[in-house]
């Protein structure tokens, strides 16, 4: 028995119809192929699964099938796993126990990185690329520009250090106060920056976790969500602060304006605020801890930890910028220092005798 098999990597053909996968069976193909032509006549999958029709139509009246399995939008492990299930799925309902070779029609170089995947459950007879002739160079070197900006190891090797690069001017920009036509040019290193360093660093995963983090402490009620909105607002209110006493101090104090003094303007403005905002996120988190029973003491750290770098920072940006003296900041850093492993050590005095209480109760009531 000879199965025509065609391939749709990112699932075109269920993001644009709505065509439950895999389609089994000649004319159900047809039907799949026309509906995505009619949806979108530019989408090469529609040219792979008449392909793969006419190859059915020129294999007659052997033993012959035709299915269409397909892949996910999400990437290359998802997209590999669905087709495998796909293709058992196929074999299960047409050829129960029959010995299967089949004809593997795609449409380039990409569909064709999941051949180990579909060679692991059939035998393969033949592979037909269908690539529009015009577009063929192209298709190719946009897969192989793909596959080099998703390797993590070029991620990490290149990318990164490049968008920390492009990301040097427009900060400079911004510390130097440059207008005209150099702020367009910064505005535009800065998308570049930004976005190289989104792909080196491989962020996408994380956002779509974040997201779905999102999604699922709204529906479950978690207070946690409430401050986050609420310390990122106050945090921009923070960044604006500082960004305010920077221009303070670049247009009228008189004092000789170097990055450390500029860094430590923001931090001496803003720093406050962000320590409401750390806070606030601290506070909600325990909020949802003790709500769902897993409260712990040693949580109430959270905040008196913010507390103590806050203090720090605040001392130590002020002592940069020459708005407090070195004897305060150091009285600041002892403060801090004690303040932080004060309540590290009590809290777990507390936490250690009350579990041996508990267990003490416990054997006694047994």
């Amino acid at each position: 028995m000879l199965l025509i098999l065609c391939v749709d990597l990112d699932d075109d053909l269920g993001r644009k119809t709505g065509i439950k996968t895999p389609v089994i069976g000649r004319q159900a193909v047809e039907g799949a192929a026309l509906a995505l032509a009619i949806e979108d006549p530019t989408d090469s999958d529609g040219n792979v699964m008449f392909q793969g029709l006419q190859l059915y139509e020129k294999t007659l009246p052997d033993s012959v099938e035709i299915a269409v399995v397909t892949g996910s939008a999400r990437g290359d492990m998802a997209a590999g796993r669905k087709i495998g299930e796909e293709i058992e799925e196929v074999l299960n309902r047409m050829f129960s126990g029959e010995k299967v070779r089949t004809v593997v029609v795609t449409d380039g170089a990409q569909d064709e990185s999941i051949m180990p995947i579909i060679r692991s459950r059939v035998e393969i007879s033949g592979v037909y690329r269908v690539v529009i002739r015009q577009s063929e160079g192209l298709e190719s070197a946009y897969y192989t520009a793909k596959q080099f900006i998703s390797d993590p190891e070029t991620r990490g090797t290149l990318l990164l250090p490049l968008g920390i690069l492009l990301l040097i001017y427009p900060m400079s920009i911004i510390f130097e106060n440059v207008a005209g036509s150099s702020s367009i040019l910064g505005m535009g290193a800065t998308i570049m920056g930004v976005y190289v360093l989104y792909k080196g660093l491989g962020l996408r995963d994380s956002i779509r976790k974040t997201v779905e983090n999102a999604k699922r402490d709204l529906y479950a009620g978690r207070v946690v969500l409430v401050a986050y909105v609420v310390s990122a607002i106050i945090i921009v209110i923070g960044s604006l602060e500082g960004f305010y006493l920077m221009e303070e101090m670049r247009n009228g104090s008189g004092i000789n304006i170097n990055v450390m003094n500029t860094i430590g303007a923001f931090i001496f403005g803003g720093v406050q605020w962000f320590g409401f905002a750390g806070i606030i996120w601290s506070l909600g988190h325990i909020t949802d801890e003790y709500l769902s029973g897993r409260m712990k003491l040693r949580y109430l750290n959270a905040p008196i930890y913010v507390v103590s770098i806050v203090g720090v920072l605040y001392a130590a940006s002020g002592y940069v910028i020459g708005a407090v003296t070195l004897e305060f900041l150091a009285m600041v850093l002892v403060a801090g220092t004690i303040l932080g492993f004060s309540s590290t050590l009590i809290f777990s005095i507390i936490e250690t005798r009350r579990e041996k209480l508990i267990r003490t109760s416990d054997g006694e009531i047994n």
